[in-house]
């Protein structure tokens, strides 16, 4: 268990406070997409750094801040920024930004990340729809005492909710956006991988690689939360092409790559915003 403790119920209780009552829906923002986060309507937002227990992120093209409003006529908060644990925070806080969310009330997470293409069909402004994962971190939020409202043994065989990937695939060929289903596998960095990892990787399924998002994902589903992912492909990886890989290029290219998936993105809040599925009303909540 880390050292580090966050307080869940009361950082739940500040963004209560400052932002109202919880949307059904949390979407993350990778790299690329914090743009999202100003197209809110209505917004109400509070810092990383004002909700008690969280820091600042300390990564380019994270701001560290909850946005709460209305896109596309469907209630909804972004997280614009997420801890990585190369930065070398403990999982507790890594995964506390999901725990303090559920608890505030939200039922449904739609992920997404910028990733590296392994699929040789992947390419630099892709967007993929992640319908599983692989844990190389070799690590867990889940580790520790079982904390309230969360499984000890969550099920693991469909982490990624099949209705929410089938709207998400609906929507996008509405939109004659390719998405292309992947296998998204989770590093430690904060170093992009070798040419022989990424061999490996291949060997192993992987489709895309990142540092981020499973954790997050292991402890939505242990609380029984619904989640969609989603991989902005920002270059390909080490060993498939010739070019050197900088952050510099994958905030450029994840931009791009953005306002394809934005445009997904608000596609299916869309929908919610009209009256569609709420997810809310399906969702096994667990305790709060």
């Amino acid at each position: 268990m880390s050292a580090w403790t966050v307080d869940i119920q009361r950082a739940a209780d500040a963004l209560q406070a400052e932002l109202g009552a919880a949307p059904p829906t949390a979407v993350v923002l990778g790299s690329g997409l914090s743009h999202l986060a100003d197209d809110v309507e209505e917004p109400r937002e509070i810092s990383f750094s004002k909700v008690p227990g969280l820091v600042a992120p300390g990564v380019e093209g994270h701001a560290g801040r909850f946005v709460a409003g209305t896109l596309e006529g469907a209630p909804v908060v972004l997280q614009a920024g997420r801890y990585h644990c190369y930065e070398g925070h403990p999982m507790e806080l890594v995964a506390a930004p999901v725990r303090i969310l559920a608890r505030w009330g939200v039922t449904t997470f739609v992920f997404t990340n910028a990733a590296g293409g392994i699929d040789p069909h992947l390419q630099p402004g892709d967007v993929a729809l992640i319908e599983d994962h692989i844990n190389l971190m070799f690590r867990s939020p889940l580790v520790g005492p079982v904390r309230p409202g969360e499984e000890r043994f969550p099920d693991m065989s469909a982490p990624y909710d099949p209705e929410l990937a089938a709207r998400a695939e609906a929507v996008a060929a509405r939109l004659g956006i390719p998405l292309p289903r992947t296998v998204y596998a989770a590093v430690l960095g904060p170093s992009y991988e070798t040419a022989a990892e990424v061999r490996m990787l291949q060997r192993v399924g992987a489709g895309v690689v990142g540092m981020s998002t499973v954790p997050e994902v292991l402890v939505a589903r242990a609380l029984g939360r619904r989640c969609a992912g989603f991989s902005m492909v920002t270059n390909r990886a080490t060993g498939l092409s010739d070019e050197p890989i900088g952050h510099d290029d994958v905030i450029r290219v994840g931009r791009e790559a953005g306002a394809r998936l934005a445009e997904i993105l608000m596609g299916l809040l869309a929908e919610d915003g009209a009256g569609g599925r709420d997810g809310a009303a399906r969702q096994s909540t667990g305790a709060k």
